[in-house]
């Protein structure tokens, strides 16, 4: 494969330039075309966007090859750079593919919480009230705690109580922001959106992913509510760096492919995690990646008949949660995440039928 360097070189060449010709063309220092073509620096990506323009040459070749330029400096001063080749390829390769998990590929450990987890789903049906009024109530407890924990998790201060308040009686909190009741007013009405999925029996995919997320934005960032960011993003305090903008299609498309092709073979506590990491993993938003794939991973439990997962927003709760995120993303092991997920629904269900009666 062509160098960059000589890549650029030839198209120069073939379009019959000189160097000063070119860089007059990109709004460039000639002196800079020149470190690029002896391979001295490499572009950055407004500098590419120009050279693929001025030289005719296909921005998805000129950009692969960039790539590889960039991965190849990274990588010429590790000692063993064959070893993390590897662990990059089983990385993108578990963010990209439709990977099938067989059940013996889980621990035993978490087969048995599974199985726990199953009877517990069985016995919740079973002890589900009749009474409409008595079962309105219980969901309004659970859906309400639920708003506020994850709220609290993207760092919303309003209290439990508070929440209560500005959910069901409208009732405006002195010194909160006005973001604060959008966000908890949103949040409550992306579960009653949830919950009329289930009941309509409307499948996950990228319809519901969007309306998801233009709710929580909704009255908050109208331009970017239900859209892909276009935008690179970092996630503040975490290791793990979102994928460029231009690779976001892809990741989504490849995103509910996955969930196709397991959404009858994994089991749905599984699948229901898998579809909350990938998901913030890729962070495909400006804002909201976390609300919203809490969300889709309780509209997966809730339509398979478990209860909510309400993961915790209280600070050590906070951080076992980004680091079992960050175990998955950075070193490829989902167990840590697994086990969080797990243990919360099995609390979540026995409050479910202790309060259920």
């Amino acid at each position: 494969m062509k160098s960059l360097s000589q890549l650029l070189t030839n198209a120069r060449n073939q379009k019959g330039l000189v160097i000063r010709e070119v860089a007059k063309e990109c709004d460039l220092d000639a002196a800079l075309i020149s470190k690029f073509e002896k391979g001295h620096r490499i572009p950055n990506e407004n500098n590419l966007v120009a050279l693929a323009r001025v030289l005719d040459i296909p921005m998805s070749e000129l950009r692969k090859i960039w790539l590889a330029e960039k991965i190849y400096q990274i990588l010429e001063s590790e000692e063993d750079p064959s070893k993390v080749l590897a662990l990059a390829e089983s990385r993108v390769e578990y963010l990209t593919k439709s990977q099938i998990f067989a059940k013996e590929s889980l621990s035993q450990e978490i087969n048995e919480k599974l199985k726990n987890l199953d009877r517990l789903k069985e016995k919740w049906q079973t002890k589900k009230p009749l009474n409409q009024t008595q079962l309105h109530k219980l969901k309004e407890y659970f859906n309400i705690s639920y708003t506020f924990e994850s709220n609290r998790i993207e760092g919303n201060t309003l209290s439990l109580q508070e929440t209560h308040l500005v959910v069901n009686e409208g009732i405006t909190i002195g010194g909160k922001s006005m973001r604060e009741h959008l966000e908890a007013v949103n949040h409550f009405e992306a579960i009653d959106y949830i919950e009329k999925l289930i009941k309509d029996e409307i499948d996950f995919g990228k319809r519901v992913l969007m309306d998801l997320h233009y709710l929580i934005l909704k009255g908050i960032d109208k331009e970017n509510a239900g859209r892909y960011r276009k935008v690179p993003v970092r996630i503040s305090g975490s290791r793990h760096e979102p994928p460029q903008p231009f690779m976001i299609d892809k990741l989504m498309e490849d995103y509910f492919i996955y969930y196709t092709s397991n959404k009858n073979k994994l089991h749905p506590v599984i699948l229901a995690i898998e579809l909350h990491e990938r998901l913030v993993s890729i962070h495909p938003f400006i804002d909201g990646n976390g609300r919203t794939s809490r969300l889709v991973m309780n509209l997966i439990l809730m339509k398979n008949g478990y209860s909510i997962a309400n993961l915790k927003g209280d600070l050590s709760s906070r951080i076992s949660y980004y680091k079992s995120l960050e175990e998955v993303q950075i070193n490829n092991n989902p167990e840590v995440f697994y086990h969080l997920v797990l243990d919360v629904l099995k609390s979540s269900l026995e409050s479910h039928i202790e309060m259920a009666g």
